[in-house]
């Protein structure tokens, strides 16, 4: 600690007043936001996949560096969908450049809603860059705290396992991707659907049948049926015991979703069609459109909203999911960060991760048999990889 002259010579280390030891910490200067860097870097794929609207054969991430004047480093990224948010990587970067960085400059980390408050005040519109900038700022304030992200949101589920996912291929290789996953410890299974109902259903039907009660099925639409699609769909699955449906219909038919049969809207979990915390409050005023709440930073921006959307779920009689794009750990670990910190959480599909194929750090959480935890390590627990 760097005591002012007026600290010492009230001989601070023996001053039991808890008010001048206050005033004697807030002289401190090496607390102040001495840096601000962003970059995009490639971190490839170990293989491609598709999905219902496009195929991805490598990732690209925005990432900050926040350096404070005592040498703490925080860190950012962000991997936003254009589909979704209508900007990509390359916007986020022109953004933030363009983004008056003065605000935050010789700030005092500790003002850490100050800060925030800043970043999502005047980048209103821009998801990248506040979830970049917001997670940078939370993961420096948590590491001068000493202490890992959850422990300052406030700890509310140790760990949960993540489902994985399989992209949207034939039914041979569905399978032996399922298998693939089963031996590596994952046993919750997210299926991307929604190029052909009759494929779809075909490869739900094997995956039950070969794994029969070994495997959990998630299913993921991406928007790819329409009402009397979703229908059949649901008549046909009924006995596969599927967890939750993800976005089956298109953003433009969001309202439809009321109009479902209570049974149908209680698997539904809203994603392209939640975005903010208005959003949420749409989709939860009855008739409810969903029964779970998808949150992923990457869509509403950040740590902040992210939390707005569970105080409405948590309203609404909503359960949780939290779900990725294709995302450094870095985010990655931010998001089970705060994952952990709602009581509401009840689903994780946070493997944005795992089919990179390098990183910009490492070990930023554990993931054992599928079960995914966070590091005792203080702020997003990561440790120095390839590059910062």
């Amino acid at each position: 600690m760097i005591l002012s002259p007026y600290c010492r010579k009230k001989n601070y280390r023996n001053n039991k007043n808890a008010l001048s030891k206050i005033l004697c910490e807030q002289t401190e200067i090496n607390m102040l936001i001495k840096s601000l860097d962003f970059y995009v870097t490639n971190l490839d794929l170990k293989r491609p996949y598709s999905i219902s609207y496009k195929t991805v054969d490598y990732v690209e991430n925005v990432i900050v560096v926040l350096t404070l004047e005592n040498g703490i480093t925080g860190l950012g990224a962000a991997n936003p969908s254009p589909f979704v948010v209508g900007e990509g990587v390359k916007d986020t970067l022109n953004i933030l450049n363009e983004w008056d960085k003065d605000l935050l400059l010789n700030r005092d980390i500790r003002e850490i809603y100050d800060c925030l408050y800043l970043v999502h005040s005047t980048l209103k519109g821009h998801a990248g860059a506040r979830v970049a900038l917001d997670i940078a700022l939370h993961d420096a304030f948590c590491r001068w705290l000493e202490k890992p992200l959850v422990d300052f949101l406030g700890r509310r589920v140790s760990g949960l396992p993540t489902s994985i996912t399989i992209g949207i291929k034939d039914v041979g290789d569905t399978l032996e991707e399922a298998e693939e996953y089963i031996g590596r410890g994952f046993i919750y299974l997210k299926v991307k659907l929604g190029k052909s109902l009759e494929e779809d259903l075909e490869r739900l039907i094997k995956l039950r049948e070969t794994y029969r009660d070994k495997i959990h099925l998630r299913i993921d639409a991406n928007q790819g049926y329409n009402k009397e699609e979703l229908h059949r769909f649901y008549d046909k699955t009924k006995n596969l015991d599927l967890e939750l449906i993800e976005q089956p219909l298109p953003v433009r038919d969001s309202a439809q979703m009321k109009t479902l049969p209570l049974e149908v809207r209680k698997l539904i979990a809203a994603d392209e069609s939640l975005i903010n915390a208005a959003d949420a409050f749409d989709l939860a005023v009855l008739p409810s459109s969903c029964g779970v709440f998808n949150i992923k930073l990457m869509k509403c921006g950040g740590i902040v909203p992210a939390q707005e959307i569970a105080t409405v779920a948590g309203l609404g009689g909503n359960k949780l999911m939290w779900g990725c794009n294709d995302e450094s750990v870095i985010s990655i670990s931010a998001a089970l960060h705060t994952a952990l910190s709602s009581p509401l959480t009840r689903y994780l599909d946070l493997d944005g991760s795992l089919d990179l194929a390098k990183d910009v750090v490492e070990d930023a959480f554990i993931i054992k048999n599928g079960i995914m935890s966070v590091t005792d390590r203080p702020g997003l627990g990561w440790k120095p990889g390839i590059s910062i």
